[in-house]
């Protein structure tokens, strides 16, 4: 096998051709733009064609339902799980369903130099830290067959990230007996942006205030909870600084520039309301607009509900929530990435060109 994708668009970098592979003949490796895509070591290749035969990106239907899910408005109850979560603590109630079955949770985290990466959890004190949206691609590293071998011990399994990253875990588990013990919730997600940017952000950000980056968040809720604010408020703190700092320069690269997320996102195949996972969590933005009565300056989640299993498990968690079913169209209308994929900026190529010539300051000035 030469090679498992034509083109970088063809690729979402969840590296379940590398976990799948028998030869560990797959490495995943970084690229100019910071984004992990597949390696095939020849010498190694038996061409079994595993890698070709999972990849979400090329599987027929991408492991989609063909169903229509059902959704719902729903707020967690506790108003000191809602201070800590990004949207309505849909989160912190459904991994805490898995969690009181002595279950298991794996979701995108932060190491000691603030990498983003996906990690397991199995107490609420390690859940807790997957909490707070992060706006970089984790590396998966060998979480699914971490969550593979798991599931063999017969523990009840939950995974969450990217829709990408569910479908990744779809086509790794295949038709596996072990998946009835397997529950996959996945995010609407706007899009990726590169953990290379991100590095270079947080090194801007030590140069300017001195010391090592102790503390990061993004979405942080000082200015409340809403759409408008929603690309506002990344705190942060180093070894030198007495106050926490606030900082907007890489949402408006993400958001007002978008030039750093992954070129996959822009042919996303999994931008509809048929999903991958058994639910979707997501900020009920516009809520305010169709019943202001459940609107709440701590945060209003989406649950999309999009399986049998999916109904079932929500059942478990809605001692935790208020929830109420709403119609379909209003998250049709106000969740862009549930009707079509994020679209590149014409100078996308412009500015990786600066970046690679000048630099990441000369990049970022550009904006301010």
């Amino acid at each position: 096998m030469i090679s498992v994708f034509s083109n970088r668009e063809d690729c979402c970098g969840c590296s379940a051709c590398q976990q799948i592979c028998p030869q560990s003949a797959i490495v995943m490796s970084r690229d100019e733009e910071g984004f992990l895509y597949p390696e095939i070591d020849q010498t190694r290749c038996i061409d079994c064609g595993n890698c070709i035969e999972i990849c979400p990106m090329i599987h027929k239907g991408n492991y989609k339902k063909s169903s229509t899910p059902r959704f719902y408005v729903a707020r967690h109850k506790s108003q000191a799980v809602l201070r800590q979560s990004t949207s309505g603590g849909a989160f912190t109630a459904i991994s805490d369903a898995i969690l009181r079955q002595n279950g298991v949770i794996y979701g995108a985290d932060y190491d000691e130099d603030f990498h983003v990466l996906h990690r397991r959890a199995e107490i609420p004190g390690q859940r807790d830290r997957m909490r707070i949206s992060k706006y970089v691609q984790s590396d998966m590293g060998d979480t699914y067959a971490q969550v593979k071998a798991d599931l063999q011990e017969g523990r009840k399994v939950l995974f969450t990230g990217t829709p990408c990253q569910a479908a990744g875990l779809r086509g790794f588990m295949g038709s596996s007996p072990l998946t009835d013990r397997l529950y996959i919730c996945d995010l609407i997600c706007h899009s990726i942006p590169s953990p290379l940017i991100w590095e270079e952000y947080k090194r801007l950000l030590e140069r300017e205030k001195g010391g090592k980056l102790v503390s990061v968040q993004f979405r942080s809720k000082r200015h409340g909870w809403s759409r408008a604010n929603s690309n506002k408020g990344f705190l942060f703190t180093t070894d030198k600084t007495t106050e926490i700092q606030e900082d907007d320069r890489f949402y408006q690269l993400f958001f007002k520039v978008g030039a750093i997320t992954r070129p996959s996102c822009s042919q996303c195949r999994f931008t509809d309301i048929h999903r991958v996972s058994d639910l979707t969590i997501a900020d009920y933005f516009g809520i305010e607009k169709y019943s202001p009565e459940w609107f709440a300056p701590l945060g209003v989640s989406l649950i999309l509900v999009n399986s049998p299993k999916g109904a079932d498990f929500f059942d478990q968690c809605r001692q935790e929530l208020l929830a109420e079913e709403r119609p379909k169209e209003e998250a049709l209308n106000e969740q862009k990435r549930l009707r079509e994929p994020s679209q590149f900026p014409e100078n996308r190529r412009l500015f990786w060109e600066d970046y690679g010539r000048f630099g990441f300051e000369y990049v970022i000035g550009k904006i301010e």
